[in-house]
Parts: structure tokens; sequence; C-alpha cells
């Protein structure tokens, strides 16, 4: 088929594996007669340019390639339609956005972030998490109580050694009520699931967990909606977003918060939704020149 009509799934090794999402997009969008096919990022002999439009989704391990990760989001624009935007995946790549969004307004997990030179200060009570602020699918977090502040030191140097800046939060005390995920496509929310907490066990980085434990359809709350839609309201330059995923967590105190904002490469749980691919399929067809 023609450049105008070919639409370029962007994933990985893994993801091709285990992502369950593509199957469905891929047949949602060849049904409409496009040329869908999945790719790898970093594909060597893919012609990016044949492509009418790119919709990143299971690109997962990027996180340990990132400068070349984010080299390859903008050679992507460079020759055609990349969702969402590189200067996005470049702003939401690095937990640090969680600042400018409390900065905003908009109620984060308290988040502390240490960059390598800087003091290592860590609660004073209360248990609390310890990971890289690239990160994805909690791989290099660790779980901590006030007995393991020694322990948690030494995981903040081991990050600050690789070169990475370390985040501390507390550990939310009502995670078990579970973390809900809102997905948005286009702008308007589409469904939601909750999981159960990850990080279950306690001074352990675990790089092999189970990123959605015991998944489920959810019905957010009106003051959930409200939260993630003033989430993707502060995200900087107003971007039209593709897909969007905003994870929600109760606080201590009972209201909810933000935990992360998922634009780059988020499960989208397609699985759990009825309309959910045909609304990407009409979304990306729209985009695509």
């Amino acid at each position: 088929m023609s450049a105008s009509t070919r639409v370029a799934l962007a994933t990985s090794v893994s993801g091709l594996a285990w992502d369950t999402d593509l199957p469905l997009l891929l047949e949602a969008l060849r049904a409409r007669g496009l040329d869908a096919v999945a790719a790898l990022w970093d594909a060597p002999d893919f012609d990016w340019s044949r492509c009418a439009a790119v919709v990143i989704r299971s690109t997962w391990g990027y996180e340990q390639r990132l400068p070349e990760y984010l080299a390859w989001a903008d050679a992507v624009q460079g020759v055609t339609r990349l969702d969402n935007p590189a200067w996005l995946v470049r702003w939401n790549t690095d937990k640090r956005y969680l600042g400018e969004l409390a900065g905003r307004g908009v109620p984060v997990v308290p988040t502390r972030f240490i960059a390598p030179g800087e003091d290592v200060v860590l609660p004073g009570h209360g248990q609390f998490v310890v990971k890289p602020a690239v990160s994805a699918g909690a791989r290099g977090a660790a779980r901590y109580t006030q007995d393991l502040h020694e322990k948690a030191a030494a995981h903040i140097a081991a990050l600050h050694a690789a070169g990475s800046t370390a985040m501390v939060q507390p550990y939310l005390t009502r995670i078990d009520e579970g973390e809900r995920a809102l997905v948005f496509l286009g702008g308007s929310f589409s469904h939601a699931v909750r999981k159960g907490p990850v990080l279950t066990g306690i001074g352990t980085v675990d790089d092999d967990r189970v990123p959605h434990p015991g998944l489920v359809g959810h019905l957010p709350s009106a003051t959930e909606l409200a939260l993630a839609e003033a989430a993707l309201a502060a995200v900087p330059g107003s971007p039209g977003l593709l897909h969007a995923r905003v994870d929600i967590a109760t606080a201590d105190d009972g209201t909810p918060v933000v935990m992360e904002l998922e634009l780059v490469e988020p499960n989208l749980f397609m699985g759990h939704s009825e309309h959910g691919p045909a609304r990407f399929t009409d979304l990306v067809q729209e985009r695509a020149r």
C-alpha cells in the first residue's frame, strides 16, 4: 500500500512477545484498511519515513538506552507524525515531571528528588520507596522501613553511581485498596482498571515483578476523573495527546493523588474496553497524513 495508509506501532522484542494490546490494535487498524505494522523501535533497517504515522506502543526497556531512544523519537518525528510527540516523550520519561505537576497545583504523591552529589535525606517516620527518576514497570524500585535507612542509602548511592537521580516517596498505607489507571484517548476518558500493589516485599530491589497484579475493571469516581483531567491539563504545551494513562492511588488522608502520568508507552488495557480499539483507530486515521 502507499505511504499515505501505512501506520507503524513502535514496539520492542519483549513487546512483541507480551503486549496484549498490540494484536487488538493492529486488528482494528487493519479492519479499516490501514497498512498497520508492528515495528521494533530500534530496527536498523525499518524506514519510518514510509509511514503516514507512527504510534509509540510497547517500546519496553527504553529506559536502559534513554539517549538513543530520545534520539530515535526526534528522528522519527523529523520524517513523519509521531504520537505522542518527541518533546513530550523527553518530558515524560523523567519522573521529575511530578514536581512540575505539583507546582501547578495537581495533588501528587509527595516526592523528593535527590540528584548525584546532593545530600541524602530520608523520611523520619513511616515506610518509604526509593526508585530511579527514569524507570518503568517498578524496575529499580524498593520499599523500606525505618530500620533500613542504611540499606536505602546504599540503594540511592548505587543509583547515583549509575548516573541516575533518585526519588524518595512515602509508601502509601492505603495502596492495598488498589491503584487506579484511567485511560484517555484523544483527550477524552475511555476506560479504567484497578490493580494491586507492586512493592509487596521490604528492602528488595526486584526487577522481575508483575507490573499489573490483580487487574480488574474500574468505574472511577467523579473525584478521580477530575484529578486525572487536572493532571492532563497541567501537561505543558496542551499537546493534544493521542493516548494517556493517569495512575491514581489513595493518600493516607483518603484523598486521591497522582502516582504517575504515563504518556510514552503505557499499557492501555484495551482488553478491558469494548470501544477502545475502535476509538484508537479513529484517532490514528484522523492524524495520519
